[in-house]
Protein backbone atom coordinates (compact mmCIF):
# COMPACT_ATOMS: atom_id res chain seq x y z
CA UNK A 1 0.00 0.00 0.00
CA UNK A 2 2.69 2.67 0.79
CA UNK A 3 4.85 1.47 -2.12
CA UNK A 4 1.13 2.70 -3.99
CA UNK A 5 1.01 5.78 -2.21
CA UNK A 6 5.27 7.03 -3.17
CA UNK A 7 3.88 6.54 -6.91
CA UNK A 8 0.66 8.61 -6.48
CA UNK A 9 2.66 11.25 -4.82
CA UNK A 10 5.25 11.50 -7.67
CA UNK A 11 2.23 11.37 -10.25
CA UNK A 12 0.73 14.07 -7.90
CA UNK A 13 3.72 16.75 -7.57
CA UNK A 14 5.04 15.90 -11.30
CA UNK A 15 0.94 16.92 -12.49
CA UNK A 16 0.60 19.84 -10.31
CA UNK A 17 4.36 21.06 -10.67
CA UNK A 18 3.26 21.08 -14.82
CA UNK A 19 -0.15 22.83 -14.33
CA UNK A 20 1.75 25.90 -12.39
CA UNK A 21 4.88 25.62 -14.74
CA UNK A 22 2.03 25.98 -17.90
CA UNK A 23 0.10 28.99 -16.02
CA UNK A 24 2.48 30.81 -15.34
CA UNK A 25 4.36 30.90 -18.92
CA UNK A 26 0.57 31.28 -20.70
CA UNK A 27 0.23 34.51 -18.30
CA UNK A 28 3.67 35.60 -19.16
CA UNK A 29 2.90 35.18 -23.03
CA UNK A 30 -0.09 36.73 -22.65
CA UNK A 31 -0.07 39.59 -20.42
CA UNK A 32 4.10 40.26 -19.59
CA UNK A 33 6.28 39.90 -16.88
CA UNK A 34 4.87 40.50 -13.19
CA UNK A 35 7.09 43.16 -12.44
CA UNK A 36 5.37 46.05 -12.60
CA UNK A 37 3.76 48.60 -10.33
CA UNK A 38 0.14 48.12 -11.58
CA UNK A 39 -0.02 44.51 -10.67
CA UNK A 40 0.27 45.20 -7.06
CA UNK A 41 -3.20 45.80 -6.17
CA UNK A 42 -4.10 45.96 -2.29
CA UNK A 43 -5.25 42.42 -2.83
CA UNK A 44 -2.27 40.89 -4.53
CA UNK A 45 -0.02 41.96 -2.34
CA UNK A 46 -2.05 40.64 0.56
CA UNK A 47 -2.23 37.11 -1.86
CA UNK A 48 1.24 37.32 -2.16
CA UNK A 49 2.14 38.32 1.64
CA UNK A 50 -0.22 34.64 2.30
CA UNK A 51 1.63 33.51 -0.50
CA UNK A 52 5.39 34.10 1.20
CA UNK A 53 4.35 33.14 4.69
CA UNK A 54 3.37 29.13 3.41
CA UNK A 55 6.52 29.60 0.96
CA UNK A 56 8.68 30.33 4.51
CA UNK A 57 6.99 26.99 5.93
CA UNK A 58 8.82 25.22 3.05
CA UNK A 59 11.65 26.91 3.00
CA UNK A 60 12.28 25.77 7.02
CA UNK A 61 11.78 22.39 6.09
CA UNK A 62 14.17 22.74 3.35
CA UNK A 63 16.91 24.40 5.24
CA UNK A 64 16.50 21.35 7.77
CA UNK A 65 16.67 18.83 5.17
CA UNK A 66 19.49 20.17 3.30
CA UNK A 67 23.34 19.24 5.15
CA UNK A 68 24.98 21.69 2.62
CA UNK A 69 24.05 25.80 3.56
CA UNK A 70 25.07 26.34 -0.17
CA UNK A 71 22.30 23.47 -1.21
CA UNK A 72 19.79 24.82 0.90
CA UNK A 73 20.16 28.83 0.14
CA UNK A 74 20.02 27.82 -3.67
CA UNK A 75 16.48 26.11 -3.38
CA UNK A 76 15.10 28.50 -0.46
CA UNK A 77 16.43 31.11 -3.96
CA UNK A 78 14.07 29.14 -6.53
CA UNK A 79 11.34 28.79 -3.99
CA UNK A 80 10.97 32.59 -3.93
CA UNK A 81 11.88 32.59 -7.21
CA UNK A 82 9.22 29.98 -8.78
CA UNK A 83 6.92 29.10 -5.79
CA UNK A 84 4.95 26.04 -6.49
CA UNK A 85 7.06 24.86 -9.22
CA UNK A 86 10.08 24.35 -6.95
CA UNK A 87 8.01 22.89 -3.93
CA UNK A 88 6.21 20.24 -6.88
CA UNK A 89 9.94 19.56 -7.75
CA UNK A 90 11.72 19.19 -4.46
CA UNK A 91 9.46 17.09 -3.21
CA UNK A 92 9.52 14.69 -6.73
CA UNK A 93 13.76 14.67 -6.30
CA UNK A 94 12.85 13.30 -2.47
CA UNK A 95 10.55 10.88 -3.91
CA UNK A 96 12.92 9.54 -6.56
CA UNK A 97 15.49 9.27 -3.74
CA UNK A 98 13.69 6.74 -1.50
CA UNK A 99 14.93 3.35 -1.65
CA UNK A 100 12.36 0.68 -2.59
CA UNK A 101 12.44 -0.49 1.49
CA UNK A 102 11.85 2.90 2.26
CA UNK A 103 8.61 3.56 -0.50
CA UNK A 104 7.33 0.21 0.68
CA UNK A 105 7.59 1.11 4.34
CA UNK A 106 6.43 4.65 4.98
CA UNK A 107 7.78 7.35 2.24
CA UNK A 108 5.99 10.47 4.17
CA UNK A 109 8.13 9.81 6.92
CA UNK A 110 11.26 9.18 5.39
CA UNK A 111 10.62 12.18 3.05
CA UNK A 112 9.94 14.72 5.92
CA UNK A 113 12.67 13.32 7.93
CA UNK A 114 16.64 15.13 6.80
CA UNK A 115 18.39 11.35 6.15
CA UNK A 116 21.31 11.60 8.13
CA UNK A 117 19.81 12.49 11.07
CA UNK A 118 17.08 9.88 11.18
CA UNK A 119 19.02 8.41 14.64
CA UNK A 120 19.85 11.32 16.10
CA UNK A 121 16.18 12.70 16.17
CA UNK A 122 16.45 12.71 20.12
CA UNK A 123 18.63 15.81 20.13
CA UNK A 124 16.62 18.53 21.98
CA UNK A 125 16.41 21.95 21.82
CA UNK A 126 14.17 23.96 24.01
CA UNK A 127 15.25 27.12 22.80
CA UNK A 128 14.53 25.87 19.39
CA UNK A 129 10.69 24.94 19.82
CA UNK A 130 10.36 28.43 21.58
CA UNK A 131 11.97 30.26 18.69
CA UNK A 132 10.15 28.18 16.36
CA UNK A 133 6.34 29.32 18.61
CA UNK A 134 7.01 32.92 18.88
CA UNK A 135 8.28 33.03 14.85
CA UNK A 136 4.97 31.26 13.48
CA UNK A 137 2.81 32.83 15.63
CA UNK A 138 3.96 36.69 14.59
CA UNK A 139 3.78 35.38 11.23
CA UNK A 140 -0.17 34.20 11.56
CA UNK A 141 -0.59 37.40 13.00
CA UNK A 142 1.01 39.16 10.36
CA UNK A 143 -1.19 38.05 7.86
CA UNK A 144 -4.34 38.11 10.15
CA UNK A 145 -3.83 42.02 10.19
CA UNK A 146 -2.79 42.10 6.33
CA UNK A 147 -5.82 39.94 5.77
CA UNK A 148 -8.08 42.68 7.92
CA UNK A 149 -6.35 45.58 7.10
CA UNK A 150 -7.05 44.84 3.38
CA UNK A 151 -10.72 43.87 3.40
CA UNK A 152 -11.24 47.23 5.77
CA UNK A 153 -9.34 49.44 3.33
CA UNK A 154 -10.37 47.63 -0.36
CA UNK A 155 -13.98 45.72 1.10
CA UNK A 156 -14.13 41.93 0.01
CA UNK A 157 -11.97 39.91 -2.00
CA UNK A 158 -15.24 37.98 -4.18
CA UNK A 159 -15.41 40.64 -6.80
CA UNK A 160 -14.73 40.31 -10.26
CA UNK A 161 -12.92 43.76 -11.06
CA UNK A 162 -9.74 42.53 -8.66
CA UNK A 163 -9.16 39.17 -10.77
CA UNK A 164 -6.02 39.98 -13.04
CA UNK A 165 -4.26 37.12 -15.15
CA UNK A 166 -1.59 37.69 -13.14
CA UNK A 167 -3.88 37.52 -9.46
CA UNK A 168 -5.33 34.44 -10.53
CA UNK A 169 -1.79 32.54 -11.50
CA UNK A 170 -0.97 33.21 -8.15
CA UNK A 171 -3.74 32.34 -6.56
CA UNK A 172 -3.16 28.83 -8.68
CA UNK A 173 0.96 29.13 -7.02
CA UNK A 174 -0.92 29.33 -3.79
CA UNK A 175 -2.77 26.60 -3.60
CA UNK A 176 -0.56 24.01 -5.23
CA UNK A 177 1.67 24.87 -2.24
CA UNK A 178 -1.82 24.65 0.12
CA UNK A 179 -2.19 20.59 -1.67
CA UNK A 180 1.34 20.02 -0.81
CA UNK A 181 0.55 20.88 2.99
CA UNK A 182 -2.66 19.10 2.68
CA UNK A 183 -0.54 15.87 2.02
CA UNK A 184 1.29 16.78 4.99
CA UNK A 185 -2.05 17.32 7.08
CA UNK A 186 -3.20 13.92 6.06
CA UNK A 187 -0.58 12.29 6.78
CA UNK A 188 -0.17 13.85 10.53
CA UNK A 189 -3.63 13.42 11.67
CA UNK A 190 -5.13 10.41 12.66
CA UNK A 191 -8.54 11.25 11.92
CA UNK A 192 -9.22 11.77 8.85
CA UNK A 193 -12.33 13.90 10.33
CA UNK A 194 -9.46 16.48 11.75
CA UNK A 195 -7.52 16.52 8.90
CA UNK A 196 -10.70 17.41 6.65
CA UNK A 197 -10.86 20.63 8.68
CA UNK A 198 -7.48 21.70 8.75
CA UNK A 199 -7.63 20.95 5.23
CA UNK A 200 -10.99 23.57 4.25
CA UNK A 201 -9.04 25.60 6.80
CA UNK A 202 -5.99 26.11 5.07
CA UNK A 203 -8.35 26.29 1.57
CA UNK A 204 -10.40 29.03 3.48
CA UNK A 205 -8.03 31.13 5.21
CA UNK A 206 -4.36 30.22 4.03
CA UNK A 207 -0.95 30.58 5.74
CA UNK A 208 -3.09 31.78 8.99
CA UNK A 209 -4.28 28.22 8.95
CA UNK A 210 -0.73 27.18 8.33
CA UNK A 211 0.67 29.23 11.49
CA UNK A 212 -2.34 27.92 13.62
CA UNK A 213 -1.85 24.22 13.08
CA UNK A 214 2.61 24.41 13.46
CA UNK A 215 1.97 26.21 16.70
CA UNK A 216 -0.39 23.75 18.09
CA UNK A 217 1.91 21.03 17.51
CA UNK A 218 4.89 22.98 18.99
CA UNK A 219 3.01 23.76 21.80
CA UNK A 220 2.33 20.07 21.97
CA UNK A 221 6.17 19.12 22.27
CA UNK A 222 7.72 19.21 25.56
CA UNK A 223 10.94 20.69 26.66
CA UNK A 224 12.62 17.68 25.98
CA UNK A 225 11.67 16.95 22.38
CA UNK A 226 13.11 17.82 19.21
CA UNK A 227 11.90 20.21 17.26
CA UNK A 228 11.71 17.76 14.10
CA UNK A 229 9.20 15.96 16.10
CA UNK A 230 6.53 18.53 14.60
CA UNK A 231 6.77 17.13 11.54
CA UNK A 232 5.45 13.45 12.44
CA UNK A 233 2.28 11.65 13.35
CA UNK A 234 1.73 10.43 16.41
CA UNK A 235 2.55 7.03 16.02
CA UNK A 236 6.53 8.32 14.70
CA UNK A 237 6.60 10.93 17.06
CA UNK A 238 5.84 8.40 19.88
CA UNK A 239 8.05 5.92 18.35
CA UNK A 240 11.13 8.81 18.14
CA UNK A 241 10.46 9.79 21.58
CA UNK A 242 11.06 6.01 22.72
CA UNK A 243 14.29 5.58 20.65
CA UNK A 244 15.80 9.39 22.33
CA UNK A 245 14.44 8.02 26.12
CA UNK A 246 16.72 4.41 24.77
CA UNK A 247 19.76 6.47 23.96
Amino acid sequence: MAKYTAMALKAGFIIMGCITSAAVIYTVVTDGLPFRKDLLTPWMTATLVDFYINVTVFAVWVCYKESSWIAAALWVILLVCFGSITTCLYITIQLFLLTAKESEDDPMYHILLRHQNRKDVGKRSSCQIITARIAFSVLGCLMSGVLLYTILTDGSPFRKDIITPWLTTTLIDFYINVAALSVWIGYKESSWIMAFIWIVLLICSGSIATCAYIVRYLLLLSPDDPLELVLLNSHHRAESRYEAASW
